[in-house]
This record gives structure tokens, C-alpha cells and sequence, in this order.
């Protein structure tokens, strides 16, 4: 196997790459990239983020990919007439990069199925409550409508069923007197960028 040198020193030139998609700020991929640079993932892992890609040319989450070196770019879904022909041409922009992981990040969009089924296996999401419970949007104020007394964070491989599939990692929270979806977002959003580097290297070691 050839080898390149890189920040970590020397490492394997065939890489598992992961191709990561955001929609806004992309706290979660940078919480990923950085774990991978900390933690010397090229060299340890056989792994790197290879491109995020983003459906909003306006995402903040493109600036510090690029600041990082880290190839980007964007699919504008307004462009494109249907969903399904937003997601063949996002899965031809993914496909470039040869990914072993797709990683969703905030990325606002319904997959159509076909897109799931092309990356079965090798597609990962955070969803921002404990999956079973309260999949779809708004977690935080049905959690507290709901009165639980607990709440928190699941990353899960993505089925054709929104918010569902095996649950791979999650991270619990309590849900106080006076919370509002605000704080409890915050809290929440804390372990999403503790949990969900893990479950991707978790992944990639299985991978092998």
C-alpha cells in the first residue's frame, strides 16, 4: 500500500473517506473533523472527512470546512425540479469522493428512498431526542410539553422511515423545572458533538 505524508506524519494513501452534508451552521461536522484530527484519525482510522456539501450556499458550516482544508460544495435543492432529481445529482456530487461513510449533519432535507437504499449501510444521522421517542422536528418543546424528565441525543443509521433505523449511540439529558426548548437545545447540542464523533469512528472500525 502506498503512503503519503500528512499533518499526523505518515500515512496510508487509500483512505475510508467520509463525505459529510450540512444545511447551516455545521456544528456537528466540525465537532467531527475536529475529533478526527485530535484523535489522528488518518493515521489511526485509515480515514478522513473528504467534502462536505451543503444545499445552502449560505451555510456557515462551508467556511470552516474550507478553513480546514476540506473539499466543498453546493447543491442549491431549488434548482432542481423534483426531489428525486435533487438526489441524483447529489448522489453523482457525493459518489465523486468514493465515501465509505455519509454523515448527516443538520442537513435539512427529506431523502427519498432511493437515495437511502444507494447508501444503505454507510449512512449515519443525529437526531436531537431519544429515538423512539419524538422523531420529526420541534424535539425540544414536545419533550417538555410531554413533561419527561429526561431527553438527549441518538445517532442512528437512516432508513427509509424518517428518524428510525438501528440506533448506533445516545446521550442523555434531564429536562429541568424551568427549562425552555431553547436551553434544553443547548444541553442537547453539547453531547450531539460528544457522541456522535464516536459513533462514526465506532463505525469506521468496524469498517476495518
Amino acid at each position: 500500500m502506498g503512503r503519503l505524508a500528512g499533518r499526523a506524519g505518515i500515512i496510508p494513501a487509500h483512505m475510508k473517506n467520509i463525505v459529510i452534508l450540512i444545511s447551516g451552521s455545521g456544528s456537528n461536522m466540525a465537532a467531527i473533523v475536529r475529533c478526527a484530527q485530535q484523535a489522528q484519525w488518518a493515521a489511526r482510522l485509515q480515514a478522513r472527512v473528504a467534502a462536505v456539501i451543503s444545499n445552502k450556499a449560505d451555510a456557515k458550516g462551508l467556511v470552516f470546512a474550507q478553513e480546514q482544508g476540506i473539499a466543498t460544495a453546493v447543491l442549491d435543492h431549488k434548482a432542481y425540479p423534483s426531489r428525486e432529481a435533487f438526489d441524483a445529482a447529489l448522489i453523482q456530487e457525493i459518489d465523486r469522493h468514493a465515501p465509505n461513510l455519509v454523515v448527516l449533519a443538520g442537513f435539512m432535507r427529506i431523502l427519498t428512498p432511493g437515495f437511502v437504499q444507494h447508501y444503505a449501510g454507510r449512512l449515519l444521522n443525529i437526531h436531537p431526542s431519544l429515538l423512539p421517542a419524538f422523531p420529526g422536528l420541534h424535539t425540544h418543546e414536545r419533550a417538555i410539553e410531554a413533561g419527561c424528565k429526561f431527553a438527549g441525543a441518538t445517532v442512528h443509521e437512516v432508513t427509509a422511515e424518517l428518524d428510525h433505523g438501528p440506533i448506533l449511540a445516545q446521550a442523555v439529558v434531564p429536562v429541568l423545572p424551568d427549562d425552555t426548548p431553547d436551553a434544553l437545545a443547548a444541553r442537547v447540542l453539547t453531547q450531539e458533538h460528544r457522541i456522535y464523533p464516536q459513533a462514526v469512528a465506532d463505525v469506521l472500525r468496524r469498517l476495518g
